[in-house]
């Protein structure tokens, strides 16, 4: 069978409903020497002070767990507040099974290893039942970008909407290739593209209305072009890289601005403007969403979130290889029936 890679599918958006609230700039990467970049996107700093901020809110941070939640199972497995580890012990659909469902996935591991720069964060959930149904080890490090761990150490290693915010992504991949055992998975999902693309445009616009200029109020994000390419660099085999959009509807900008705040993923761009956004920006960026992307008939907005997920493999003994172009013996014409596509 032959293999291709990366696979890349662009599914059709998704929507949930939020618990009752300019063209999309996207990273590109180079290859840097090992040790502190030297071309930081995200100020860490910060970012480490939103994630204990969302954490230490326990109940308000709880309320806005729908999307990390949503992408967790659909990772189906930065650790957040253990989203996956929730994902685990849920039950697992099963069409074979005469009830639909088997046993949870967490049966099948005997140890879940949790990080995140974040102690608020990461321990917020640990009182929850889910934690008596797995063995949990969370670890609080001092930065997501340097791995503490030893050389084939893990079996997979599972990273759910936490990689968006790496500054050296190609450092953090190689890494999450040494630190897995031969022939084992990594499996991640991160925000990239066009994600809140509503928002971007809409707040570049109400920037250059109301003060005459633009300022990046959302974080740059990785694209999906990108994703394969990096991870067959890190050392990656047999890649899969996945697309799909989940557009939640708020009921205004502020709901939306707020909930991003209490998920801890605010704007953390390193030479972001300092300060809150003026009213009159408020104002004019609520106006002008409407007018751009509120659908007829809703009452209430579409925010998109892309999300890409990702599957490479570490090289092992007796692993499967892609077949070589060209080597294919049966025309995928002729068992789609022939014509042109």
């Amino acid at each position: 069978m032959s293999l291709f890679c990366p696979f890349i599918h662009r599914a059709r958006p998704q929507w949930i409903h939020a618990p009752a609230a300019a063209t999309a700039v996207l990273r590109t990467y180079a290859t840097q020497p090992p040790g502190n970049p030297t071309l930081e996107v995200f100020n860490r700093k910060v970012k480490h002070l939103q994630k204990d901020r969302a954490g230490l809110k326990v109940e308000e941070s709880r309320k806005v767990d729908y999307l990390k939640d949503e992408v967790a199972m659909r990772l189906y497995l930065g650790a957040n507040s253990c989203n996956i580890a929730r994902a685990l012990t849920a039950p697992n659909p099963d069409p074979v099974s005469p009830t639909g469902k088997s046993e949870p996935l967490a049966t099948r591991i005997s140890k879940l290893t949790c990080i995140d720069t974040s102690h608020a964060l990461l321990y917020r959930d640990e009182d929850l039942p889910f934690n008596e149904q797995l063995s949990i080890e969370r670890d609080v490090v001092a930065d997501l970008e340097m791995l503490p761990y030893e050389p084939s150490t893990f079996d997979a290693v599972l990273s759910s909407l936490s990689i968006h915010w790496i500054n050296d992504l190609p450092s953090l991949l190689a890494q999450v290739n040494t630190i897995l055992k031969p022939d084992c998975p990594f499996i991640a999902a991160m925000f990239g593209g066009d994600t809140l693309f509503e928002l971007r445009t809409s707040l570049q616009l109400a920037d250059l209305e109301r003060r005459g200029g633009v300022s990046p109020h959302v974080s740059p994000l990785a694209d999906v072009r990108d994703v394969g390419n990096l991870l067959n660099r890190a050392g990656f085999k047999m890649l899969t890289v996945d697309v799909e959009d989940i557009v939640v509807e708020f009921p205004d900008t502020f709901a939306l601005m707020e909930d991003l705040q209490a998920m801890g993923e605010g704007n953390a761009v390193l030479h972001r403007e300092m300060g809150p956004l003026s009213r009159d920006v408020l104002l004019a960026n609520e106006a002008i969403y409407r007018e751009l992307h509120k659908e007829e008939g809703s009452r209430g907005i579409p925010a998109t979130f892309r999300i890409i997920f990702m599957i490479g493999w570490k090289e092992g003994k007796g692993q499967a290889e892609p077949l070589q172009r060209g080597s294919g013996e049966v025309n995928l014409k002729d068992i789609l029936g022939g014509g042109s596509f």
